[in-house]
């Protein structure tokens, strides 16, 4: 075989030999991820005399930016090289995160792409895992289970009820209905993120917290259902 054989003979042998199931669940999907995908290949890659480098870089398209992965393969022996790109969009916004985190979670969606390409596995119905957004979305709900305690707490001592639970209902759905018209959100695309989030059919069986939650992280929770599409 020659040398400008080699590194597509290994490139196929791994195609070939790699198992990287989705076996992560969550918000009803399964997936895969990037570091799922590099622990499966580093003994195919030993086995077969290549590595692996991924590398980002900042793209800037009309007002957005991009985060362009590229995973290359390459031939330890010959130094030939082959290699795959993945991109995916920074949000406009995570209100949980800083400014580097958001970069590195595009990245880590890019590098993932990048690999699937590289290594020819298949990405329908994709979707990233978004576990730490679960963390946020849990201690939001327990600080708004706090303060209904302390509320209640104060009312049981005799301190006068102001509103009451249909006021507090109505301004729920009033921050939702505002979230809803800033990211140009239908109701059947806000129900499927209920689904998603929430095991709910529609925003109408959420709790106050809930809708609060919701209104609160809709934004990038329908920027995140879109990248996984």
């Amino acid at each position: 075989m020659s040398e400008a054989k080699t590194i597509y003979a290994a490139l196929l042998a791994i195609q070939q030999g790699i198992k990287a199931p989705k076996d992560k669940e969550g918000y009803g999907y399964n997936y895969r991820t990037a570091d799922g995908i590099m622990q499966s290949a580093k003994p195919l890659l030993q086995e077969n005399g290549v590595i692996c480098i991924l590398s980002d870089q900042a793209v800037s398209i009309g007002n957005r930016y991009y985060v362009e992965s590229t995973a290359r393969l390459i031939d330890i022996a010959t130094g030939d090289v082959i290699e795959a790109k993945g991109t995916a969009v920074e949000p406009d916004r995570l209100a949980s995160m800083a400014p580097p985190q958001i970069t590195g979670t595009a990245s880590t969606y890019a590098r993932k792409r990048a690999l699937e390409g590289l290594f020819l596995l298949d990405n329908e119905k994709d979707v990233d895992s978004r576990e730490v957004q679960d963390e946020i979305a849990a201690q939001t709900s327990q600080g708004v289970a706090g303060a209904r305690l302390k509320r209640n707490a104060g009312n049981s001592k005799g301190a006068p009820q102001s509103g009451g639970s249909d006021e507090i209902r109505r301004k729920a759905l009033h921050g939702l209905s505002e979230a809803m018209k800033k990211a140009n959100l239908s109701k059947e695309e806000v129900s499927a993120i209920c689904g998603v989030h929430f095991k709910k059919t529609s925003s109408s069986e959420l709790s106050n917290g809930q809708l609060s939650i919701l209104a609160a992280h809709l934004e990038e929770w329908a920027a995140e259902a879109m990248a996984g599409e």
